[in-house]
């Protein structure tokens, strides 16, 4: 034969961080060699850490997006210890420590004082466990939201204070064990009816853009990182970020229950503008809400000799009522 058929070979709708084969303006920012790596190796985070995945893939696409004229505030907690132990550091951008609880105004300060300096072209992120954001640093957070300031706050969230030996916060759910919510007594684990709904808590503020994400979809993170460096204001994200050491999980399952946070439902994945939720991730086959709490010890106490059925199935309506709320189920044409 005098012609050659060319075969191109496709990577594509997959999990992986990879997509090589993709032509190069296709790649995540990932899977591009130019990436900033803006949270470098080195760090002293856990095996299979979702918070140091959830950070690498936020900053970076961020660092993209505004063609690397980013500083960044961290609040104390899980980010900033194990990547900034005195005196070294693994993030390679303008990088500063703020207290536990005043992430969001330091980084208001910074952007306040690019703006008297005419710098336009510098942007500013603000980033903290749920701890430092639903609970130490809420009002600050809510104060960033009011005035719209131009910063775009990130939000990983492990769902305890992880840091400081696995204790209870405002983002841990229902029936969960940590060090302040044993499983004893009859209703063991975390009490129901607790808790903050933070993404819902600044979209009543009505700011330009509130999304949700998970380590477990790489594509969707970076795009909505990108699409709130292209605006400006106040703009939130909440990334769900597993943590094997806190919920006794094991460390090569991180991103397998992400996915299953949301598949389950248990977790929602959407975005909003000025209030309004504008778009969702659709969950082709829905799995139920005990295949998320299952590979974790912090919900063993459900899993004994007699489950509670009880608990499990006032978890699994909460996820109903997640797919319910946002449109999570894909529907067929």
């Amino acid at each position: 034969m005098d012609q050659q058929t060319v075969v191109k070979f496709y990577q594509t709708g997959t999990f992986t961080v990879g997509n090589r084969l993709l032509e190069p303006d296709q790649r995540s920012v990932q899977a591009n060699t130019e990436r900033n790596n803006s949270l470098n190796s080195g760090h002293r985070a856990c095996q299979g850490c979702g918070e140091a995945l959830g950070a690498r893939y936020a900053i970076d696409a961020a660092m993209k997006a505004t063609n690397g004229q980013l500083i960044a505030a961290n609040a104390t907690g899980c980010l900033e210890v194990f990547s900034t132990p005195y005196p070294e550091t693994s993030w390679q951008m303008p990088w500063i420590h703020s207290l536990f609880g005043n992430t969001a105004a330091v980084a208001t300060g910074i952007a306040a004082a690019m703006r008297v300096k005419g710098r336009s072209d510098v942007r500013v992120v603000a980033q903290g466990g749920d701890g430092g954001t639903t609970d130490i640093g809420f009002g600050c957070l809510s104060g960033m939201f009011e005035r719209n300031d131009d910063v775009l706050y990130i939000c990983y969230d492990n769902e305890a204070y992880m840091n400081t030996g696995v204790q209870r916060s405002s983002a841990t759910p229902p029936a969960a064990r940590t060090a302040t919510t044993m499983p004893v007594g009859p209703n063991p684990g975390n009490v129901f009816g607790q808790g903050k709904n933070l993404p819902q808590i600044a979209m009543a503020h009505e700011i330009p853009y509130v999304a949700t994400a998970t380590v477990a979809d790489l594509r969707d993170l970076e795009y909505k990182v990108t699409k709130a460096m292209s605006m400006h204001g106040a703009r939130y994200i909440h990334i769900f970020v597993p943590c094997p050491l806190g919920w006794g999980a094991a460390s090569h399952d991180t991103i397998r229950l992400a996915r299953l946070a949301h598949e389950s439902g248990f977790f929602p994945v959407y975005e909003a503008e000025r209030g309004e939720v504008t778009g969702s991730s659709k969950i082709r086959h829905q799995v139920p809400v005990e295949d998320f709490l299952r590979p974790q010890k912090r919900f063993a106490h459900l899993f004994g000799k007699e489950p509670d059925t009880a608990t499990i199935a006032r978890l699994q309506a909460m996820a109903d009522r997640n797919i319910r709320r946002y449109s999570q189920l894909e529907t067929a044409a």
